[in-house]
């Protein structure tokens, strides 16, 4: 039976390639969905890829996640400085997490060098952009093998 991957998104990322492209570069988020599905593929993992601006719903998708995947990777975004109920759902899911960032969140504004998300990481891939995604499938996939 094929494993999936969840692949989360935080606020914000629907905006890539548009928003602050000298920080977060100029993919898009669409470039970022077919990077992790390319990733996952390679894997056999299968892939559900979501992005939402609303913390309540990302949630939702990591308690869907602990009966329809064997892994989530996330990219928090902005509620990974600020969401103790999403780190909370993260640990209720007892799946290996991987969180991702797509700038180096320790050479930014103080307040975003911290993660509440990352107590519930097995692992964190920051500033490499859109490759930091196909990464963390990669690790992700050797963790659920």
């Amino acid at each position: 039976m094929t494993k999936t991957l969840f692949v989360l998104n935080g606020p914000n990322l629907n905006l890539l390639g548009l928003r602050e492209p000298e920080i977060y570069g100029s993919d898009t988020l669409e470039d970022v969905r077919k990077a992790c599905a390319e990733a996952a593929g390679r894997h056999g993992l299968a892939l559900e890829f979501r992005q939402s601006n609303h913390e309540g719903v990302l949630i939702d998708w990591v308690q869907e996640a602990r009966t329809a995947a064997a892994g989530i990777v996330i990219n928090p975004a902005g509620f990974g400085h600020s969401s103790v109920a999403l780190l909370d759902a993260l640990l209720a899911s007892g799946l290996p997490v991987i969180e991702v960032h797509l700038s180096n969140i320790f050479r930014r504004d103080t307040f975003r060098q911290h993660s509440y998300v990352s107590l519930a990481a097995r692992g964190v891939i920051c500033g490499l952009g859109l490759k930091g995604y196909a990464l963390a499938i990669e690790a992700m996939a050797s963790l659920i093998a």
